[in-house]
């Protein structure tokens, strides 16, 4: 059994940067592909970004790219999303998630491939 839990969420202006943090417990970090999420009311759950189990692989929703950033620190056991430039359309509530069966080198970019959900940390970016 694995446990993520989220925080670094919070309400921030437009062109602010927040960093996002999940920590996981009950297993080490370096066994999963790890992603990032969110959704808003109403909408189905989206992917954000994503990295290997390897690091060296990290893919991203087009609306993100070049402004987020993940990262991991598998001795920290924890994943990071760095939001920079955030615009109001990145409001959301920020999910991470854990998936077990994914290859080394090869993240999934769907939600039904990740096996682990943190409960969310909610983003707010105003105009």
């Amino acid at each position: 059994q694995v446990q993520l839990v989220e925080s670094g969420g919070g309400l921030v202006q437009a062109g602010d940067s927040l960093r996002l943090s999940c920590a996981a417990s009950g297993r080490s970090l370096s066994d999963f592909s790890m992603g990032w999420f969110r959704q808003t009311p109403g909408k189905e759950r989206e992917f954000v970004a994503t990295i290997s189990r390897s690091g060296t692989n990290k893919y991203y929703v087009d609306s993100v790219k070049g402004r987020f950033t993940i990262s991991r620190d598998n001795a920290k056991n924890t994943v990071y999303l760095q939001m920079n430039s955030l615009k109001p359309e990145d409001t959301a509530v920020y999910y991470c998630a854990a998936d077990v069966t994914a290859s080394y080198y090869t993240p999934s970019s769907h939600s039904r491939d990740y096996d682990y959900w943190g409960q969310g940390t909610q983003v707010t970016v105003s105009s």
